[in-house]
Parts: C-alpha cells; sequence; structure tokens
C-alpha cells in the first residue's frame, strides 16, 4: 500500500489526479495530512500520466471537494479519492445519492465547513492596532481551516482598510489590494490592547435587547468556545442579570432598537423555513403597508439565481415574484436567452412592496438603504442555501447589495464578476427599466442587451 501526504486540495487533486489516471484502487493507497512529510509522489518520481487516459470530472464535486478539503477529519482526503474514484468507475451520478455513505460523509463535512465559515464571519473583531498607517488585526479560533474560504468576504467588506486575521492554522492580510497568507499564530501572540475595544463595548450595551434573550440559542449560535476573542461577551453576565429591568423600562417608555432580518433568522436552514420565518419579519416598516411579504420561488438546486429590487403591485397581491409586467418581460428574454424560467431561483433584495399612493393607484417607491439593510440577510441566506453557479443581478438595488456600493450598471453591465456567494455574478437592466424607457429605440437595444446578458451569463 502507498502512503501519500497531503497539505492542501490542490496537492490532493494533483496526486488523485495521477492516481486515477494510473488506475490505482483507493483500497491500495492510504492518505495522511502531514504538511512537513514530502508526499511519496513528487514530480520526479511518478510517471507522467498518458494523455490517452484523460477524464473528466463532475463540478459539483469539484466544489464539493474545495469545501471538504478545509475540514479537520484526518479522512476527508480518502473519502475524497474513494468517490472520485467511484464516480469515474461505477457511478457518474454518485453525488445525486444522498444515503450513499461516502456522499453522506462529504456533505456533512461541507456543512460544518460552510457553518464555521459563517461563524467566522460573525465573530472576528478586529483591533486596532496602529495610526500611521491605520491598521487593524483580529484573531479567531475556527473549528476547520477555513482562512481561504472566508477571506474574500473580509477583503469585500473592510476593503478600505488595512488589516490582518490569525488563526492557529493560517493567517491572512488585506493591504487594500491583494490577500496575502502566512503561518497560524496562537492568541497569546496577539496583543489584546484596543482603544476602539471600550466604545464597541458600550455600543454592544447600548443595543443589547433583554426582550430577546434566550441563552441556550445564544451559546448555540455563539459558541462559548468563541467568546474569548469578542469584547461584548465581558458584558453579557452583567446584561442578562439586568435584562428583568430593561424589559420593564422598554415596555414603559416604549424603547426600540435597530433590528435586520437577523433578528428573524430560523435555527434550521431551509427555503422553506426561511420563507415561513420571513413572513413574520418586522425589521423594517415596510411589512407594516405591503399586503404580504413575497419571498423567492424556485427549485432549491438552482443553478441560477436572478435577483430584482422588491416585489411590485401585482407581486404584493399574489405574494409571488416576477408575475407584473416586468416578469414578464423577464420571461420573454428568458425564453429568447434559451432558459427555461421554471429552473431558476428568483427573488428580490427587499421582500416587501415599496410604494406611494396616488389617488387608488400605489406607485413604486425605490426602497432607502436602511430598508435594504435590514432586509439583505434573508438574500444572503438564500443565496448560501441555493450556492447558485449564476448569480444575475436585474437592476442596481442588488447589484449594490452584493458588488458594492459604489457599483453602476452603466460601467459594469454584462461584466463577470466574483462574489461572496457565487463566482460567477452578472449585473444588467432591470425589466422595469427596460418598460420605462420612453425612447423606442433605446428600449429594444436594452432589451435586447439583456438577453445577451443574460445569454453570456449561463454560457450560451
Amino acid at each position: 500500500m502507498q502512503t501519500i501526504f497531503i497539505d492542501s486540495y490542490d496537492r490532493w487533486r494533483t496526486e488523485a489526479r495521477r492516481l486515477i489516471t494510473m488506475d490505482v484502487h483507493p483500497s491500495d493507497v492510504q492518505w495522511q495530512s502531514n504538511a512537513e512529510q514530502p508526499s511519496l509522489f513528487d514530480d520526479d518520481l511518478l510517471p507522467q500520466p498518458d494523455c490517452k487516459h484523460g477524464f473528466s470530472v463532475p463540478r459539483k464535486f469539484l466544489e464539493l471537494a474545495k469545501n471538504v478539503a478545509c475540514h479537520r477529519s484526518d479522512a476527508r482526503w480518502s473519502i475524497l479519492y474513494r468517490t472520485l474514484w467511484r464516480i469515474l468507475n461505477q457511478h457518474r451520478e454518485l453525488l445525486n445519492i444522498t444515503t450513499d455513505d461516502d456522499v453522506y460523509q462529504l456533505v456533512q463535512m461541507q456543512k460544518a465547513v460552510t457553518r464555521d465559515v459563517h461563524k467566522m464571519k460573525a465573530f472576528v473583531r478586529f483591533r486596532k492596532v496602529s495610526d500611521n498607517p491605520e491598521s487593524f488585526m483580529a484573531w479567531h479560533r475556527p473549528d476547520h481551516r477555513i482562512v481561504r474560504l472566508a477571506a474574500p468576504f473580509f477583503a469585500r467588506r473592510f476593503r478600505g482598510m488595512n488589516w490582518s486575521i490569525f488563526t492557529p492554522d493560517e493567517s491572512v492580510a488585506w493591504d487594500q489590494s491583494e490577500l496575502q497568507y502566512g503561518p497560524g499564530v496562537p492568541a497569546s501572540a496577539v496583543s489584546s490592547e484596543d482603544a476602539l475595544e471600550e466604545l464597541w463595548k458600550t455600543y454592544y450595551a447600548s443595543t443589547f435587547n433583554p426582550a430577546r434573550v434566550k441563552v441556550a440559542m445564544m451559546k448555540r449560535e455563539m459558541p462559548v468556545r468563541h467568546w474569548a476573542t469578542l469584547p461584548e461577551t465581558d458584558l453579557i453576565p452583567e446584561l442578562l442579570q439586568r435584562a428583568p429591568t430593561r424589559v420593564d423600562q422598554m415596555i414603559e417608555t416604549q424603547e426600540g432598537f435597530g433590528q435586520t432580518a437577523a433578528h428573524f433568522m430560523p435555527t434550521e436552514r431551509s427555503l422553506e423555513s426561511l420563507s415561513d420565518a420571513a413572513g413574520r419579519c418586522t425589521a423594517c416598516d415596510l411589512c407594516h403597508d405591503a399586503n404580504q411579504l413575497v419571498f423567492g420561488e424556485g427549485p432549491a438546486n438552482a443553478k441560477i439565481v436572478l435577483i430584482g429590487e422588491q416585489p411590485g403591485d401585482l407581486e404584493d397581491i399574489q405574494g409571488k415574484p416576477f408575475v407584473g409586467p416586468a416578469g414578464q418581460l423577464l420571461d420573454e428574454c428568458l425564453a429568447a436567452a434559451g432558459i427555461d424560467r421554471t429552473t431558476v431561483y428568483v427573488t428580490n433584495t427587499v421582500k416587501h412592496f415599496k410604494f406611494t399612493r396616488l389617488d387608488k393607484r400605489r406607485l413604486h417607491k425605490k426602497p432607502d438603504s436602511r430598508e435594504i439593510f435590514a432586509c439583505r440577510p434573508w438574500l444572503e441566506a438564500e443565496l448560501e442555501e441555493i450556492q447558485p453557479d449564476v448569480i444575475v443581478c436585474l437592476g442596481a438595488t442588488p447589484a449594490q447589495a452584493l458588488l458594492g456600493r459604489d457599483f453602476r450598471i452603466t460601467r459594469s453591465r454584462g461584466k463577470r464578476l466574483q462574489t461572496e456567494w457565487c463566482k460567477q455574478t452578472v449585473a444588467t437592466w432591470h425589466p422595469a427599466a427596460v418598460l420605462r424607457m420612453p425612447d423606442q429605440s433605446r428600449r429594444h437595444q436594452m432589451q435586447e442587451q439583456l438577453v445577451g446578458d443574460l445569454r453570456m451569463a449561463v454560457g450560451e
């Protein structure tokens, strides 16, 4: 039996490709995680693959493998290779058999890694360490080796800052232009002095809502093992002790706190549970005037997600996205681009209809930044649950929500861009903008561009 030492996904992929080419059975190879040991299959020791035996791997497996590679289990490499071998030699559609032992284990590892990335995004707290230039750093202890999965999110969210994130396994630094990775460091090596920490504690205490305290759920969503790196957790015992008094004061004074949809997010995630929970969301005032919330619609395994701005008048009445005039034009454009709408997930950045009244008519009114920010967690949860191959932003509102406030459709329409949720995100005209264009020739041009962008996004 041959033993191979693996330290990264790229290394595993290279070795797996060689072994498959050499027709090595999974039972004849042992995989070990060890960054210090050289592989017994160094490039100069291995015979070169015969090009006649080239093979293709389902994209779904490659995406799964990239996530599983970040899991801390030593068994991940062998399960990945065994699954790959079975896909190529026994069952091409193996990943669709969710009851298969290997597939089940890989999916569970992927879910654990995805959850860990979500926790890192939520629990990293930057400390200011320098004024010239202004620099920040944070230390975090993830359950898995997820730094490279999570780092692009922080680069996008804090692109105007110089920052570093340290973990026991790896570190990453951002200089406002590129990400640089380095070795891990212990918590003791990171400075704990921060002039901003007291300000953050003051803010946390002022926004702490005692009426929503559920200690068991709080510990489940914010595990105690992460408390050491969160400055606000020093305040939790005192805040919990004062909670009953604070609740009474809130009732008496009708004190309110700014909220987002994150306050209404269900513990168990599925599109069905998200839709049900969103129906009870009161994070912004739009819920009071609209008839109903309009959640996304489409298959949970959709490869394409279309995102609009908000529901319109007919959508608010029927409770379905894109059923009005803009939706009818969208259907025409999808058909022209060769896309079956029933295979696409369609949603909006804001889930309630915002309008102004003119006599008996309800006229569309653009949602403001507060409403977009409050509703954003629903959109993020949809994308995390679906994990699409392509995201198409219809109009400026979803494009700026995913690509940044400085994004302009007029400058970057039709470009393939990478976001935290998808490697291929494209922004194009909203069908309503096409319909509102008074110039007929310009309207026809915009519609053709919309069709072209849809066709390009799916590689047609």
